[in-house]
């Protein structure tokens, strides 16, 4: 092997060195003829870029990466798959129903099954639905809810094109008296029984509408400033001072991906779903959402998360549906009920978000 120059990254004297070390050539004699092939061996991989501690940390950040040098393997913090289950089916199936509470105690009322409207009321507990027999005091169905199971809203929906309001108590329905200002049908909701929103809509006539309400839990409020984009179909969630609008039906362009969010007087846009739909539902709050399913064309099992900012595809239902009840968060949602493009369907899927995990990389 011949001589190679001097440099300070090559420099392979011991003691100390001077200007000199870095000069010149080194003798061909102090260099082993080797090659990648006679190496046997590497550093440990922890060194100074791997933690090397005796137990898993208490609070590890996602990404993170360390070694367990009492299980002698190296680990990662990282997530499981976010995916649909089956969960139990609803006594009645239905379409175009009112939806409301978390995954494991959510409240369908009304709706469409199949062949004509209906005021029948359900509970589900994270398993099984109940029937409630003190059903809506107002049949209908292209309307919206809002609330938990003990304490729900239903608004709007037809026939006729109504602003009935109603409340539940988690046995029975109350309706008021002062309705919706603008009657609508295919309408958004969000809130509590007692702060609630609606949103958007179709009054029975064009046009499409972007009405914006308040409920105070006696009363609807008109906000002079309603969506930016006007739609019916459309699908919401959040709480009345911060709510997410997001896609829908407009005439003129047809199915929308627009989401609108709302900060308790003014609707802002923000990034658009990736599949525009009507008819479909939602979940979650306004920085953590989730859509599910609804009408392209064709009727679609598309899932999409929104994490304040941007829609990211995941998961699909099991079962493609339109008009399908929607409860609970993004991490923890609950999708029932819909038409599935030729019939309405009793299915219940429950969705479990993308949750942390210590994986092992390396080791046994």
């Amino acid at each position: 092997m011949g001589s190679i120059k001097r440099k300070f990254g090559n420099n392979i004297t011991s003691g100390k060195f001077d200007a000199t070390d870095l000069t010149g050539t080194i003798p061909a004699s102090n260099v082993a003829n080797a090659s990648l092939t006679s190496v046997t061996a590497l550093p440990g991989i922890s060194g100074d870029f791997i933690q090397t501690i005796a137990s898993d940390p208490p609070a590890p950040s996602f990404g993170d990466i360390w070694y367990n040098s009492t299980e002698q393997k190296v680990k990662l913090l990282g997530l499981t798959t976010a995916s649909w289950a089956t969960g139990g089916n609803m006594n009645t199936a239905r379409y175009y129903f009112a939806a409301a509470g978390i995954q494991t105690a959510a409240l369908a009322a009304g709706g469409i099954d199949g062949v004509s409207g209906v005021n029948a009321t359900e509970e589900y507990n994270g398993a099984t639905w109940a029937s409630n027999p003190t059903g809506l005091n107002t049949t209908r169905f292209y309307f919206t809810g809002c609330g938990t199971q003990t304490a729900g809203l239903a608004f709007g929906g037809t026939p006729p094109v109504t602003g009935a309001t109603e409340e539940y108590d988690g046995s029975t329905w109350t309706s008021n008296p002062t309705g919706l200002n603008t009657a609508r049908i295919e309408l958004a909701g969000a809130g509590t029984q007692t702060a609630g929103l609606a949103f958007g809509g179709y009054p029975g006539s064009p046009p499409i509408i972007g009405a914006t309400e308040e409920y105070d839990g006696s009363t609807w409020t008109s906000n002079p400033t309603g969506l930016n984009t006007a739609r019916s179909g459309l699908a919401g969630c959040g709480i009345q001072t911060a709510a997410l609008a997001f896609g829908g039906t407009d005439p003129a362009p047809g199915f929308l991906s627009v989401t609108e969010e709302y900060n308790g007087s003014t609707w802002t846009n923000s990034n658009n779903l990736n599949t525009a739909r009507r008819l479909f539902a939602g979940a979650g709050i306004q920085t953590s959402a989730l859509a599910f399913g609804g009408v392209t064309p064709p009727v679609t099992n598309a899932t999409e998360e929104y994490d304040g900012s941007t829609w990211t595809t995941v998961s699909s239902l099991s079962t493609a549906r339109e008009g399908s009840g929607g409860a609970g968060i993004s991490t923890a949602a609950l999708a029932f009920g819909g038409w599935n493009g030729s019939t309405q369907v009793a299915a219940t899927e429950e969705w479990t978000g993308a949750a942390p995990v210590v994986r092992t990389i390396q080791g046994s």
